[in-house]
């Protein structure tokens, strides 16, 4: 006779314990309310929730909390909502990224310590979505995602705004004269008007896009607006999906492959997406035992062109991005080009190109996206395949077809080597200065983004167009938590004289939202001995994206006698999560991951202490 898995589930442990423990744990549940049939075996689903309104881009997750509950109850099962904390980029100080490994921490445990069976996970702002995906993944129970959305697209003065990327350029038109500050105060009112997360291609926006493509989003969900009723409907079908996954056991290791890893750096390829996603999906592929490197970012990306023309790099924005066929459309595509490995299977239960197969209208209409019954059939999935696309021609502007891209193959994230990185840095050409791509100027040197900040409006700083900011200290272990400070703007000077980029060299990372030809994720950082740390003013740096090199062109005895000299600087931190961070946070060019916490510890039932 085959086990009866109503009563072998994980969850069983708990609600089906025979004596004083199986009534501490029933009666104080039933103290909420829940009747004795929901102990009777039925897949127990937690719904991780990062609501919270100190990270605004998460703050609506409450209600769709609710639709998933919805869809679980729907499919058979017993649904459960537990908070888990809420990395916010916009509020948090001195960075998100600090906190990442530690709510990623928190979900894994509070997701092995309760009586679950699945769970589903609700993020919105950057750092929430791959800190639930590397908690998941740990503890592997079956998992599926569910992003918050993208805020509607911000509305100035007859154009569209996108949120991060305009706040660069204001700040640009303010330093200018070209804006004042009340207009600025006007301005950003019109660029957050809806709940959801940035609605740029930043790294919100990215890595909702990347869990589709990793297969553990529904399809085609990615893109809704925060606000629209599909939204809700996708919570509601992913609600009824987990517990198919869990009858099913579809857990994220045999999601989370390989070849999932190599469909989304050539996705990420293919939507313009953030650099942020380089450092994230680095840590993820650590949590599953999927060997992933920095140079992997480079070497499947250099055959796929950017089809996606959205802010930072296009004009574009994730409300248009949605009707012209979200992410389908843009998977179908690189399937037709044969970019995708197509057998890779997803949570739904089929594969990747099953799941993106079909036509659409131009609307964006995903029909009945989550239609599905607890043995994994999603049914009809619409606009999950864009294979016959019958948009309009401005759609076909949004998302470009393989053979007519926004722009050709290897445009991408560049993956840069050198005695400047030696473990690597990136940049992203779709978001840089095609004139600047190769480049050679003298370092002007920061010991920090605040030393930089303090001098940038100084009408008699001594740096020119062709000087190559250098800033450091800003990596994992120096600030400490890797921020989004590469892109410092230009020295008001020069903005005033109408110059729009230069060259800027940085430990730390980059806002999605942002913009410019600044290379990033310098490795190993300055804090802990790095070359970066041995620049000096008036060195010749050089760039060369075309033969992916950043060099100093000082000679190798003379760094030697640097790094003699060269001290390390003092712990900042004595105690506390901060010490914790930096005495084990991982360099850059393995995912900024703890090391302890890399691989998979499993779901095993914790012993029972009553």
């Amino acid at each position: 006779m085959t086990e009866d898995p109503r009563t072998s589930r994980r969850s069983q442990a708990w609600f089906g314990a025979q004596g004083r423990s199986g009534m501490v744990y029933r009666s104080w549940m039933r103290s909420q309310g829940f009747g004795h049939e929901v102990f009777d075996g039925r897949p127990v689903i937690g719904i991780a929730t990062s609501a919270s309104e100190l990270a605004p881009c998460n703050a609506h997750l409450t209600r769709v909390a609710e639709a998933v509950k919805r869809g679980v109850w729907q499919a058979g099962g017993f649904p459960l909502q537990f908070p888990t904390m809420a990395t916010g980029e916009t509020l948090m100080r001195p960075t998100a990224m600090l906190y990442r490994n530690l709510m990623a921490m928190e979900v894994e445990e509070l997701i092995r310590a309760n009586p679950l069976d699945g769970v589903v996970l609700l993020s919105g702002c950057d750092k929430t979505t791959p800190a639930m995906l590397m908690g998941a993944a740990s503890v592997d129970l079956p998992a599926v995602m569910v992003t918050g959305g993208p805020m509607l697209n911000g509305k100035y003065r007859g154009q569209d705004v996108g949120s991060g990327t305009h706040v660069w350029k204001f700040e640009e038109e303010l330093k200018t004269g070209r804006m004042t500050e009340e207009e600025c105060f006007f301005a950003e009112g019109c660029m957050a008007r809806s709940n959801g997360h940035c609605m740029t291609m930043g790294t919100a926006s990215t890595m909702a896009c990347l869990a589709e493509a990793l297969g553990m989003q529904l399809p085609g969900s990615a893109a809704w607006p925060a606000v629209d009723s599909r939204r809700m409907e996708t919570a509601q079908a992913a609600g009824q999906r987990i517990v198919g996954m869990v009858e099913e056991e579809l857990r994220p290791s045999r999601i989370l492959t390989r070849e999932a890893f190599e469909n989304a750096v050539r996705v990420n390829a293919a939507i313009g997406g953030s650099t942020n996603a380089v450092i994230h999906l680095l840590a993820i592929a650590g949590r599953v035992g999927v060997d992933l490197s920095l140079r992997d970012f480079d070497d499947l990306a250099r055959a796929v062109p950017t089809l996606v023309n959205l802010m930072p790099s296009g004009k574009y924005l994730m409300e248009d991005f949605c009707y012209a066929g979200g992410l389908p459309a843009v998977l179908a595509e690189l399937l037709g080009g044969g970019l995708l490995h197509g057998s890779q299977i997803t949570v739904t239960g089929r594969t990747i190109a099953e799941n993106n197969t079909g036509s659409t209208d131009n609307t964006g209409s995903t029909g009945n996206t989550g239609s599905t019954d607890n043995t994994g059939n999603t049914g009809n999935t619409g606009n999950t395949g864009n294979t016959e696309r019958l948009g309009s021609d401005s759609d076909f502007d949004v998302i470009t077809p393989l053979d007519a891209p926004f722009q050709p193959a290897g445009t991408g994230i560049a993956v840069l080597r050198g005695n400047l990185c030696p473990d690597g840095a990136v940049i992203k050409q779709s978001a840089a200065s095609p004139h600047l791509l190769t480049h050679r100027g003298p370092a002007r040197v920061f010991e920090s983004p605040e030393a930089y900040h303090e001098v940038a409006d100084d009408p008699d700083l001594d740096i020119d167009e062709n000087t190559v900011i250098v800033i450091r200290n800003a990596g994992p272990k120096g600030y400490p938590g890797m921020p989004e400070v590469a892109n410092v703007p230009l020295p008001a000077k020069l903005l005033k004289a109408g110059v729009k980029d230069m060259v800027r060299v940085c430990d730390g990372r980059m806002s999605g939202t942002g913009y410019g030809t600044v290379v990033l994720h310098v490795a190993p950082e300055a804090a802990v001995g790095g070359p970066l740390a041995l620049v000096h003013d008036g060195d010749p740096v050089l760039l060369d994206v075309p033969h992916r090199t950043l060099r100093l062109d000082v000679d190798d005895a003379e760094l030697a006698r640097r790094r003699r000299a060269w001290r390390a600087p003092a712990e900042r931190h004595a105690g506390g999560y901060a010490w914790l961070y930096t005495q084990n946070v991982e360099q850059a060019d393995r995912g900024a991951d703890f090391g302890f916490l890399r691989g998979n510890r499993g779901h095993e039932v914790p012993r029972d202490s009553h």
